[in-house]
């Protein structure tokens, strides 16, 4: 029912900044937590961040803490991920994801998410 759209990938240098974007449809966008994870060649899937239904709560994984920042405009049903200070060992597929939480909670959890989005290259040269 929720459709995902991720943009803003790209390729950028180490030490670089890149903003993506995850865009919205169906259902109702504020009734859900939404959550970056990030999947690099010959890896699992890991989290990246997350972010409550109100947009007032948020998680990092530990790697990314201080580096990203993720964000949400729940009018524009648009969900955002600030990465900067990028390294090259973070070039990885970037999914936006859904989750539908009970008030401020978030998950960091792959599996507790409800819809994916098609994922956005991240490309970090060194």
């Amino acid at each position: 029912q929720v459709q995902l759209v991720e943009s803003g990938g790209g390729l950028v240098q180490a030490g670089g900044s890149l903003r993506l974007s995850c865009a919205a449809s169906g259902g109702t966008f504020s009734n859900y937590a939404m959550g970056w994870f990030r999947q690099a060649p010959g890896k699992e899937r890991e989290f990246v961040a997350a972010i409550s239904r109100s947009g007032r709560s948020s998680r990092y994984a530990d790697s990314v803490k201080g580096r990203f920042t993720i964000s949400r405009d729940n009018a524009k049903k648009t969900v955002y991920l600030q990465m900067s200070s990028l390294k090259p060992e973070e070039t990885a597929i970037y999914y936006c994801a859904a989750d539908l939480l009970i008030g401020e909670a978030v998950s960091l959890r792959g599996s507790s998410y409800n819809y994916w989005g098609q994922g956005t290259q991240v490309t970090v040269s060194s």
